[in-house]
């Protein structure tokens, strides 16, 4: 390396140095860093330059450098991480909605991409993926080793090809292989349909779409029901977050007044308070919150606040307890860092970060089914009994059903039962908003 790349290589980084020295906490820190800033970049550059002359191969120059800031950024935290011009673009599509790839939200955590949750309706829910799995191999190739963007980027690739995960889920014992197609994501961030007298809300993610579907959703529950309306449900499980500005409008159209998040970062003036306005879309209804292990970051941010303000019931399990605050900052020409700036906190001053939000009800996902069990004599089979004294026959016990096997066809002209609800929690949910119109409905007629 002549002495004209090296001194380049030295200001770029001094002066990425200095542009991070108003951050550090104290002056006895700032002093201590300034003096071995000179010392740790000519570190630097002794490395950098016997790394170009003497590796077993070429890599770039640029290469070098990108591989030193991801390192710098992704020791922080599993949050922070350098994006390169590609990157920074794909970012950018994700927010507005839709993307190409496989459909999940990922972390970094013990060297494996953690699957934070799987995005409803796209490949990787399809296929089975869960909220938890450990991703260890793709294409049978180890993600020990690489980055998250870099992990990201080979999950990516040619809409129609296939790609090969391997997966360590806690309970089962063996690691196993999914083959899942690549497809174009398009995220439909919110979905709604009424049950019985209850409007049901299922966001998926927090992007610039969220706001105003909420809203077209409000609206319908209000035309197809109208004053019949008993109350919400509010789907945030397997909801990664999103966009902070999102989470803060979803929280406002349900609460009146208050703050919905803080915001604080290293610097005490640079706190960011977040305030409610006049207005709530349920107009005071009930409201129930599902949250799960893959409720994060802006999901939390609204179940927070809701159930702070008392303004929502919080139904289900813990969720996963991401309270921070990331920023993309730009980077001219050189694509953009995403960089922990902030914790966030609910309105109580609550930071759930590794905590996660507990809910007000637990309520485990489970399966019912209903048990078959033996048909018991009653009283009014046995010889003899005794004639009920107001003159009616005792019910008789049914006779046995036909066995299906000899009259396969017996029971088609009959009314089938409505289904017991694959979702164990959501059934909860809309019980717990029926009992709660229930009451209200008895105190209403106690006091007229």
């Amino acid at each position: 390396m002549n002495v004209f790349s090296k001194l380049t290589i030295m200001v770029f980084l001094t002066a990425a140095m200095v542009g991070l020295a108003p951050l550090a906490s104290s002056a006895a820190e700032d002093k201590k860093n300034g003096a071995d800033t000179y010392r740790l970049l000519n570190l630097f550059g002794d490395v950098f330059e016997r790394v170009r002359a003497e590796y077993v191969e070429t890599p770039t120059d640029e290469e070098l450098i990108e591989a030193a800031i991801t390192g710098m950024l992704t020791s922080l935290d599993p949050h922070s991480s350098y994006m390169n011009s590609k990157s920074f673009r794909d970012m950018q599509v994700n927010t507005r909605g839709e993307f190409g790839g496989l459909g999940i939200q990922v972390t970094m955590e013990a060297g494996f991409v953690k699957v934070i949750s799987p995005i409803d309706d796209t490949p990787a829910h399809r296929a089975g993926v869960e909220a938890g799995d450990f991703i260890t191999h793709l294409d049978g190739k180890p993600v020990q080793g690489l980055t998250l963007s870099q992990a990201v980027d080979r999950m990516r690739g040619k809409v129609g090809s296939d790609i090969k995960l391997t997966i360590r889920r806690k309970d089962v014992a063996d690691p196993f292989d999914v083959s899942i197609t690549r497809a174009v994501i398009k995220i439909t961030s919110v979905r709604s349909r009424v049950e019985g007298k209850v409007g049901y809300v299922r966001i998926t993610s927090f992007n610039e779409q969220t706001d105003k579907g909420l809203e077209k959703a409000m609206a319908k529950f209000d035309g197809e029901l109208g004053d019949d309306l008993i109350g919400v449900v509010l789907d945030l499980r397997n909801n990664p977050g999103g966009l902070l500005d999102q989470a803060v409008k979803v929280s406002d159209a349900f609460l009146d007044r208050g703050e919905i998040v803080s915001t604080r970062s290293k610097k005490p003036e640079d706190t960011q308070r977040y305030n409610a306005k006049t207005g709530d879309l349920a107009k005071g209804l009930p409201v129930v919150v599902l949250i799960n292990g893959g409720s994060a970051s802006a999901s939390e941010i609204v179940a927070g606040a809701l159930q702070d303000h008392r303004r929502a019931i919080i139904l289900g399990t813990k969720s996963f307890g991401k309270g921070s605050v990331q920023t993309i900052m730009p980077l001219s020409g050189h694509g953009a860092m995403r960089l922990t700036t902030a914790r966030y906190y609910t309105p109580s001053g609550r930071s759930i970060q590794a905590k996660g939000i507990d809910p007000d009800i637990v309520v485990e996902p489970a399966k019912v089914e209903k048990i078959t069990t033996r048909q018991r004599t009653r009283e009014a089979d046995l010889h003899g009994a005794l004639d009920n004294p107001d003159g009616k026959d005792g019910d008789k016990a049914p006779a046995k059903a036909p066995d299906a096997a000899a009259e396969p066809d017996a029971d088609k002209a009959k009314p089938k039962a409505d289904k017991t609800p694959d979702d164990y929690q959501l059934a909860r949910a809309l019980d717990l908003l029926r009992g709660l119109s229930l009451y209200a409905d008895s105190l209403s007629k106690r006091t007229n």
